[in-house]
C-alpha cells in the first residue's frame, strides 16, 4: 500500500490511509450512509489505504442481527468491500463495539487515573434544572461543572456507597478548537461553549462519543470521513483524542442530502434505504454512480462516471461545502442508461424463473425458447428503465391484450372498415411463407397498395390489436416473433371485440 503524508493545519497523518464506515444496526442502510461509506471506499482505494466497517452496535435494545444482516447485504450489492471487517477480520478486531467493551473500561480507568474524566453525580432534576436556569439567561444549555472539583475521597466514598455516576471528561474551558475540514476549511469553536460532556454512562456503557473516539485511536484512523451533522461533535472528539494522547486525524464532514423541498429527506419523498432501490429495480451501478454525483461535480462534468473512473477522479476537496439536493428523476434517468447497456443474455436469467412462475414459459426451456426470449429482450430493452418495465414491454409476447390503449383504439379502431380490414389481413397472412419480418413487411406494402391505403393505415390497427398499444417495437419484428398462430388469432380477436362494441353502423355514424 502506498504510504501517505498529508497534513491540514494542525493535523498530520503519516503512513497508510485508514478510513472507516461505523453504522449502527438498528435499521437499514441509509442513502446518506452509504453515500458516506462510497466516499470513504473511493478515498481509501485512491490512496491505496484501507477501509475499515466498524459496527456501532453498543445500543443493546435497538441493535438487531437482522438489521446487521441487511446491511452486509446492501454492501455486498453496492459492490463495496471492506479490508477489515467483522466478516473478514483484520489486527485491530473485534469489528463489533459490542465486543470491545473490556477495551473501553481500560480506557476509561486510565483517563480516570490520569484525572482527564471525573464521576458526575449530578440527578437527572439538577441537570433539568440547571438547563432551565440558563435558558431564562439566554444562555446555551451546558453543563455548569459541578462536580468537577469533587475530591477523589469524597467520589470514592460515593461510589462505595452505592451511587452510580457518570464520567464526564475535563474539557478546556477557555480558548478556542480549530477544526481543520478537508471540504469545510477552518472551523472554529468557542471552548467557553462546551462543557464537560458525558463519555461513560451510570449504566456501565460507554457513550457513542467516547466509544468511537478509543476505537479510532485504537484502529489507528487517519481520516475521519463522516457525514456534516457530526461537525458539531467535532471539538469534542478532539478534546477526547488528546486526552488519549492521540494523533489528530484529518477530518472531512459531507453535506447533508436534502429532499428537493430541501426538507430532510424522508420516507415521504420515496426510497430513502439502500434496499428500497434494490426492491424499486434500481441497479447497484446507477445508484453508486448517482451517490457520487450527491456532493460532488467531476471536473468535466460528466454524469456517467463508473467506480473505475470515480477513484481516479474524486477528491474530498472538491466535494461541495453546501447540502446535496436529491432528484429522482437524474437517479431514474442513470438507471435506465445503465440498465440499457445491460447485457441481454444476462436479463435472461434474471427473468427466466419470474416467467416460469407465471406460466409464461416452459419449466426446462430449449436452446431455441432461450434465443427467442433473448430476441424479445433486444427489441424491448431500449425502451425500458428498469425490470419492471422490461416485463411490461414484454407482456404481450406471452399473452393477448386484454384491454387497448383508450387514445389508440379511438384513434385506429373507431374508423369504419377497420374490423373488416383485421378479419381482410388474417386471412391473408396465413398464407404468407416464410413468416419472417421481411415477408410481412414486403406483404404489408402490397396490402396496402390494393387497398389503395397508406401502410401506416394498416400498420397502426395492427400493432394495436397484438400488443395493446400503440408504441413499441417495430411491427414486422414483433409479428416475426409472435409467430403466424398468435397473430392471426390476435388479429381475429380484435375484430370480434370491435364488431361486439362499436358495430359498423355505429361507427359510420359517430364519424359522420
Amino acid at each position: 500500500m502506498r504510504p501517505m503524508t498529508q497534513t491540514e493545519g494542525n493535523q498530520k497523518v503519516t503512513g497508510e490511509v485508514r478510513v472507516r464506515f461505523a453504522p449502527s444496526p438498528t435499521g437499514t442502510l441509509h442513502i446518506g450512509g452509504a453515500r458516506t461509506a462510497y466516499f470513504n471506499w473511493l478515498f481509501a482505494r485512491q490512496n491505496g489505504g484501507s477501509i475499515i466497517l466498524r459496527i456501532d452496535d453498543t445500543d443493546q435494545a435497538r441493535s438487531t442481527e437482522a438489521s446487521y444482516q441487511q446491511i452486509l447485504q446492501s454492501f455486498a450489492w453496492l459492490g463495496l468491500d471492506f479490508d477489515e471487517s467483522p466478516e473478514v477480520g483484520g489486527d485491530y478486531g473485534p469489528y463489533r463495539q459490542s465486543q470491545r467493551l473490556h477495551i473501553y473500561r481500560e480506557q476509561l480507568s486510565r483517563l480516570v487515573e490520569e484525572e482527564k474524566v471525573y464521576p458526575c453525580f449530578c440527578s437527572a432534576e439538577e441537570l433539568t434544572a440547571e438547563r432551565e436556569a440558563a435558558k431564562s439567561r439566554g444562555q446555551a444549555a451546558r453543563y455548569s461543572g459541578k462536580c468537577r472539583n469533587l475530591s477523589p475521597a469524597e467520589a470514592k466514598a460515593r461510589i462505595e456507597a452505592g451511587d452510580k455516576p457518570v464520567y464526564r471528561l475535563r474539557a478546556p474551558q477557555t480558548g478556542s478548537t480549530v477544526v481543520s475540514d478537508l471540504i469545510r476549511g477552518e472551523v472554529t469553536f468557542d471552548n467557553g461553549e462546551l462543557d464537560d460532556f458525558i463519555v461513560w454512562k451510570a449504566d456501565g456503557m460507554p457513550t457513542y462519543h467516547f466509544a468511537s473516539c478509543v476505537d479510532d485511536v485504537a484502529m489507528k484512523m487517519t481520516h475521519i470521513i463522516r457525514a456534516d451533522e457530526h461537525l458539531s461533535n467535532t471539538p469534542r472528539h478532539i478534546h477526547l483524542f488528546l486526552a488519549l494522547g492521540a494523533e489528530l486525524p484529518v477530518f472531512a464532514h459531507v453535506p447533508m442530502i436534502l429532499a428537493p423541498d430541501r426538507s430532510k429527506l424522508s420516507k415521504r419523498h420515496g426510497a430513502t434505504s439502500v434496499e428500497e432501490y434494490r426492491e424499486a429495480g434500481i441497479l447497484s451501478d446507477a445508484l453508486v454512480n448517482y451517490l457520487l454525483l450527491l456532493g460532488f461535480s467531476p471536473e468535466d462534468n460528466r454524469e456517467l462516471v463508473s467506480r473505475k473512473e470515480a477513484v481516479e477522479m474524486f477528491h474530498l476537496e472538491r466535494v461541495a461545502k453546501h447540502a446535496a439536493v436529491y432528484d429522482v428523476k437524474k437517479l431514474e434517468w442513470l438507471n435506465a442508461t445503465y440498465f440499457r447497456a445491460v447485457p441481454a443474455h444476462t436479463l435472461v436469467h434474471r427473468l427466466l424463473e419470474k416467467l416460469r412462475d407465471t406460466g409464461d414459459f416452459p419449466d426446462d426451456p430449449s436452446a431455441q425458447d432461450l434465443a427467442w426470449l433473448r430476441t424479445a429482450i433486444v427489441f424491448a430493452q431500449d425502451r425500458s428503465r428498469n425490470e419492471a418495465e422490461l416485463q411490461e414491454n414484454l407482456r404481450f409476447y406471452f399473452r393477448a391484450p386484454e384491454s387497448y390503449d383508450e387514445k389508440g383504439l379511438r384513434k385506429h379502431f373507431l374508423k369504419p372498415g377497420v374490423e373488416q380490414r383485421l378479419r381482410w389481413l388474417a386471412e391473408k397472412l396465413s398464407l404468407v411463407r416464410p413468416f419472417d419480418a421481411a415477408s410481412v413487411e414486403m406483404h404489408y406494402a402490397q396490402y396496402a397498395a390494393h387497398l389503395g391505403l397508406k401502410t401506416a393505415d394498416l400498420i397502426h390497427p395492427t400493432r394495436l390489436a397484438l400488443t395493446g398499444v400503440t408504441g413499441g417495437p417495430g411491427l414486422y419484428d414483433i409479428m416475426a416473433l409472435l409467430g403466424r398462430r398468435n397473430c392471426l388469432e390476435r388479429l381475429l380477436l380484435a375484430a370480434d371485440y370491435i364488431g361486439a362494441h362499436w358495430p359498423e353502423d355505429k361507427i359510420a355514424s359517430s364519424t359522420d
